[in-house]
């Protein structure tokens, strides 16, 4: 979906609706609260919609159009400011072959402003949950520190949705949990390739180069010192090297080796280079396990290829797939409600008689 004031798909809600409620008398933001079994997004993953505009996704199809559907349903019921819709994908939107999903959908209008400003403010200083209380209607929203409760139902969880005694709902949301850095330093062609595609995907990406000249390039951070900024990335972070000079590129690999809280670190090259860079190393005494974690060539296999396009495609894919492993659930297991879909035969894989695949 697109239009609107913001870039299409926002990774920041709170963000995105202090941007575009000025120039909209109401949002409301469809935000998917929790899933079960196959779904076509994650929790967290939300829609903001006016009267004309829609920003972000939800997955596409059926179940976002039934959720602009109800979006703009609810921009026009003053009785209540919220609600809660759960789909079973198959049998209620004909999604195959689909598990559940709850979504959360709660209008904001400007006089919410100042509240989100400071739902903002508080993210960036620890960890701290939004509480929206849904009671006859009406809508009570709060922030709540959480240090030390970590592990509580609805705290942990990026997204939760709760029902109290009293028949109040009571959608909770994790407004601290931040993206992976990536930390690319080069702004050459392969690196602006490389940066097309992380900034289009779910992670926070710092991009930085050397060179005065590249300093009006758009999203690149004109560092003198990049191998002093090394110091300034965040525990966790995944460095990129792939600069101008093989020299800066191995002082950069060796400061964050030397740092050893980086969660990958990978070197454009040849494995000539990987070889020169791994001895130089280890001869200036980094520990050989951690020079061990320099991933030289980067890029996964099976994507050939020397344009600029096809490499940073093969190190997006590669870096993605280390994101996605150091946040994938200690155990998969099977997919919850999954065995709805493993007969010969499934209603609700049927239209017209026709069955289709799942």
């Amino acid at each position: 979906m697109s239009g609107g004031h913001a870039s299409q798909l926002p990774r920041d809600w709170l963000a995105a609706l202090i941007e575009l409620l000025p120039h909209e008398s109401a949002l409301v933001r469809a935000v998917i609260a929790g899933t079960r079994g196959s779904t076509p997004r994650e929790s967290g993953a939300f829609m903001l919609i006016g009267e004309t505009l829609c920003v972000g996704t939800v997955g596409g199809g059926r179940l976002e159009w039934e959720a602009v559907a109800a979006a703009r349903a609810l921009l026009g019921d003053r009785n209540i400011a919220a609600r809660l819709h759960t789909s079973v994908l198959g049998t209620d939107l004909g999604q195959c072959c689909g598990g559940v999903v709850s979504m959360w959908l709660e209008r904001f209008t400007r006089a919410d402003l100042d509240l989100l400003r400071a739902a903002s403010a508080a993210a960036a200083n620890g960890p701290v949950v939004f509480e929206s209380i849904l009671n006859r209607g009406h809508v009570e929203r709060r922030l709540v520190r959480v240090a030390g409760e970590y592990g509580q139902p609805g705290v942990d969880a990026p997204t939760a949705v709760q029902s109290d005694c009293s028949g109040r709902l009571i959608f909770r949301e994790r407004l601290d949990r931040q993206a992976s850095a990536i930390w690319l330093y080069g702004a050459g062609h392969v690196g602006r390739a490389v940066a097309r595609i992380l900034s289009d995907l779910p992670v926070r990406l710092t991009w930085i180069d050397s060179r005065p000249e590249l300093r009006d390039v758009a999203g690149v951070r004109q560092e003198p010192d990049p191998v002093g900024s090394v110091a300034q990335a965040p525990g966790g972070a995944y460095f990129l090297v792939m600069t101008h000079s093989h020299q800066l590129d191995f002082e950069l690999c060796q400061a964050a080796l030397r740092r050893g809280d980086f969660a990958w670190l990978g070197l454009i090259g040849s494995r000539s280079k990987s070889a020169r860079f791994r001895s130089r190393l280890r001869r200036l005494g980094v520990d050989a396990d951690l020079v061990a974690r320099l991933v030289c060539p980067i890029g996964i296999e099976g994507i050939q290829g020397k344009w600029p396009a096809t490499i940073a495609l093969a190190v997006a894919a590669q870096i993605m797939q280390e994101v996605s492993s150091a946040s994938a659930p200690a155990s998969a297991g099977g997919a919850a409600g999954s065995d709805a879909c493993v007969q010969d035969t499934c209603a609700s894989c049927a239209h017209d008689g026709v069955k289709v695949a799942s």
